[in-house]
């Protein structure tokens, strides 16, 4: 998914390359090395199928025609000092928090907790219960302290257990009893974690978005979690080509034929991430757009524009990745503007969130196979992908920054460097069973119908559980709509039993409206709730 900015794609044509075949085998890191020396200019061997006569060409040919990229390689591969650990990750919008409940969430596969205590100060623990290993976050708030709910321990501040039920009135808590605490921040409505235990938090790598300072900048922010690799949806996020195919017509940007070749720049790489300009061809190559892309998982799409009254005006497309395992991850999406339009305020916040949804829902399918084939092929990138200047110089230029970084990380599929993680997904998600999986990961708080089946391919568990907002409003819609279907069939029984005509009609009309009512609250709820399906996949 990416936001409708200007975008587009590339048709290819019928003798474009569509497969080819590198001979040089991956670089896998199993330690952390220095540098890796692969040979230079591997040939390629593409196939191109004639228009006429359909059948396959194939030419021996060195480097490659000018629409791809990445066919030109290095000697060796520049490899930086990386510790996943010593980065900030963003873990929520601070508005979303929940006043009296812990909230269970994960970086990679480390699990963690995170809740508010008495006085409302941020606290953030290991999710594991020293005692015998329960999930705190299955645990509830008493009095400012998070309590396990299998014995009863209580830790509060820095992780101190603070009450044992079990332990005699003359024993004393046992220091070993605390749990390991993280340090979390609150920034422009976002709380961040560090995840090192061992280094103390570097303030200087915490982000900070200027634009989201400026005075009057409105933003509509959503929170979605999303069945694939971080690495996956960050491609995703950085490519504005597929906008115009992939979400045709889902707002009014995006339209299919739009799609066209694209202009791209790239003015800044670091050890921390590139920044670069693009748009448009057919508009000269100028680069209305500024994409910045920051380690460890943040991504900006920011543009300035002129108004009528001649006053700048700014806009931010934000996107905060958390990866939360192999195959899964969590995205806060940040919406922003000094100026925004009549539209936002006039439709619902609601009607944005799941418009925000949908949007993710039409990449869903292929984002997820293309996870599942990186997963089956374990080669780099360069062996699957076939970049073009004209579309993908982003996902390039990021696959390329993780053969810098990757070594440093609990596993990366670089554009030539990969190292897999350590554990198949399956023992990761799954250690005792799949069904025990489910219930440590999804536990089941109520409600057990289609809505809260707890599966990511869900919207309700997606971003309804993770935006206040929506289900404050399917509450109330649910209300309302139980209101007025019990106000129609009374209004209908009133009407059996009235004889005159003139209240008949009345309240028979009364009841119709309640009636229409009821079903409009019905279809916001679905609205909210159901998935998108494309037509052409409908059964």
């Amino acid at each position: 998914m990416a936001v409708p900015f200007l975008s587009s794609s590339l048709q290819l044509t019928p003798t474009s390359p569509i497969l080819f075949t590198k001979l040089t085998p991956p670089i896998i890191h199993n330690q952390r090395p220095t540098t890796c020396t692969v040979p230079t200019k591997p040939r390629l061997r593409l196939l191109r199928r004639s228009a006429v006569a359909g059948t396959a060409v194939a030419d021996q040919i060195e480097g490659g025609g000018e629409v791809l990229l990445n066919l030109e390689e290095e000697k060796r591969v520049e490899v930086a000092d990386y510790d996943w650990t010593e980065e900030w990750y963003p873990l929520y919008l601070t508005k979303n928090i929940p006043d009296d409940a812990p909230l269970g969430l994960t970086v990679y596969d480390r699990q963690i907790v995170l809740y508010k205590d008495g006085e409302g100060t941020l606290r953030c623990y290991e999710d594991r219960c020293p005692h015998r290993l329960a999930k705190l976050s299955e645990g509830q708030l008493i009095d400012g302290r998070l309590e396990c709910l299998y014995h009863g321990w209580q830790f509060e501040g820095e992780g101190k257990c603070v009450k044992i039920p079990q332990l005699p009135a003359s024993a004393k808590i046992p220091k070993a009893a605390c749990v390991k605490t993280y340090e979390v921040k609150d920034s422009q409505g976002v709380v961040w974690v560090w995840m090192s235990t061992k280094t103390p938090p570097n303030p200087e790598k915490l982000p900070w978005f200027e634009n989201f300072a400026r005075p009057g900048f409105f933003d509509i922010s959503t929170t979605h979690e999303l069945p694939y690799d971080h690495s996956i949806l960050l491609e995703n996020l950085m490519d504005p080509a597929h906008v115009p195919i992939s979400h045709d017509r889902t707002d009014f940007t995006a339209k299919r034929e739009d799609a066209q070749p694209l202009v791209f720049e790239v003015t800044e790489r670091s050890n921390r991430g590139f920044a670069g300009t693009w748009g448009r061809e057919k508009d000269g190559g100028k680069g209305s757009n500024l994409l910045r892309f920051d380690a460890p998982c943040v991504l900006q799409n920011n543009r300035e524009f002129e108004g009528k009254d001649g006053v700048k005006n700014y806009f931010s497309g934000l996107f905060l990745c958390r990866p939360t395992g192999q195959g899964k991850s969590m995205l806060i999406v940040r919406f922003g503007v000094t100026k925004r339009s009549p539209l936002v305020s006039v439709l619902p916040q609601w009607f944005w969130h799941q418009n925000a949804c949908k949007v993710f829902e039409q990449d869903m399918g292929f984002l997820s196979s293309q996870n599942e084939v990186l997963m089956k092929e374990k080669v780099p990138t360069k062996d699957l992908y076939l970049n073009l200047k004209s579309s993908d110089t982003w996902v390039a230029e990021y696959r390329k920054w993780m053969d810098k970084v990757g070594h440093g990380m609990p596993y990366h599929f670089g554009h030539r460097t990969i190292s897999l993680p350590k554990v198949p997904p399956v023992v990761e998600h799954a250690p005792a069973g799949l069904i025990a999986a489910l219930s440590a990961s999804y536990p089941a708080k109520g409600g057990i119908g289609t809505m809260h089946a707890p599966n990511l391919a869900n919207r309700y568990f997606r971003h309804i559980i993770h935006c206040r907002s929506c289900s404050n409003v399917i509450k109330s819609f649910e209300l309302w709509k139980n209101i007025l279907s019990a106000t129609a069939v009374a209004l209908t029984t009133l009407a059996i039993l009235v004889v005159s005509r003139q209240w008949k009609a009345v309240l028979l009309g009364s009841a119709a409206l309640c009636s229409a009512a009821a079903y409009a609250c019905l279809r916001a709820i679905n609205l909210n709730t159901n998935n998108f399906i494309r037509t052409h996949r409908r059964l």
